[in-house]
């Protein structure tokens, strides 16, 4: 495995160098612009599994970002995803000082914070051996707008991240539930969906990103905090951690339908083919 923690040093347009993969043509985030998006049909609503049970969470600080590990228990299906995907971890990316840290960008706006949930494709065991699949990841991203109210869940995240301030420190949050903290699943019918890569080195070129519509809210308060709580394995303060937008490269960015219809199985398998297959048949 190549170093987690050498390019947190670099600036990202330097990781190529260290990390060829990073130099790709499906490299993510990106910027979505709407007026270019495709509607697909076979893109039906994802299937959550686990989501509304109480779990234990471990949040550990991994020198780069803060990771909250997830069981097993908690997985995804549908949305003309290939497979069926267990969740490992999800995490932020925020700026500095209340500044917008969003990665994808729509029609050039950054927003405020981003929010990644990771799933593996069974029966893959790690990211690792699921790098080498195309759609091997599965990952679930959800923008932040600012509100003038706190989001009381985020609190909860806040105070975590306050007791792992430092590379390599764990805590738990107890009684947790996914569901608590992304919109109800009548609001995620909506998304975008294309192929690309880990924001992070290596840069696998291994996800399918589904990008939601719908928002998550954050005041100025917590926008401002949850920057401050946790500390670079450098010991520096853990600011600014998004990738810049990188190229379409010719990629085709899909956008579920929002009215909820099944499709049926051969439009089904005919839009995993459109979304994985055509991509790959460009590069």
């Amino acid at each position: 495995m190549e170093s987690t923690f050498v390019f947190v040093v670099l600036e990202p347009s330097s990781w190529e160098a260290q990390f060829p993969r990073c130099g790709g043509l499906r490299q993510s985030p990106i910027n979505i612009v709407s007026s270019k998006v495709h509607a697909n049909s076979a893109l039906a609503p994802l299937d959550f599994i686990g989501h509304t049970n109480r779990i234990n969470v471990t949040v550990e600080n991994k020198g780069h970002s803060a990771h909250f590990h997830l069981p097993q228990s908690v997985r995804l299906t549908g949305g003309g995803l290939p497979g069926h995907y267990r969740a490992a971890q999800f995490h932020f990316h925020w700026g500095v000082e209340g500044r917008a840290g969003s990665e994808h960008t729509i029609d050039g706006e950054r927003f405020p914070m981003e929010m990644h949930i990771v799933h593996i494709k069974e029966p893959y065991g790690s990211l690792t051996e699921a790098e080498h699949d195309m759609a091997g990841i599965a990952l679930l991203a959800f923008l932040f707008e600012e509100t003038s109210d706190d989001n009381p869940i985020l609190d909860t995240i806040i105070a975590a991240l306050g007791r792992v301030k430092n590379n390599g420190s764990t805590t738990v949050i107890q009684d947790f539930r996914i569901s608590d903290l992304v919109p109800s699943e009548k609001d995620l019918h909506s998304y975008y969906r294309y192929v690309g890569s880990m924001t992070t080195p290596g840069c696998e070129q291994a996800v399918a990103w589904t990008v939601f519509h719908k928002m998550l809210s954050i005041s100025n308060r917590q926008l401002v905090a949850i920057a401050q709580q946790c500390r670079f394995w450098t010991g520096q303060p853990m600011t600014d951690i998004f990738r810049p937008t990188q190229p379409v490269d010719g990629r085709v960015v899909y956008r579920a339908r929002a009215d909820g219809v099944q499709p049926g199985v051969i439009h089904l398998c005919l839009g995993v083919l459109c979304v994985f297959g055509i991509t790959a048949m460009i590069h």
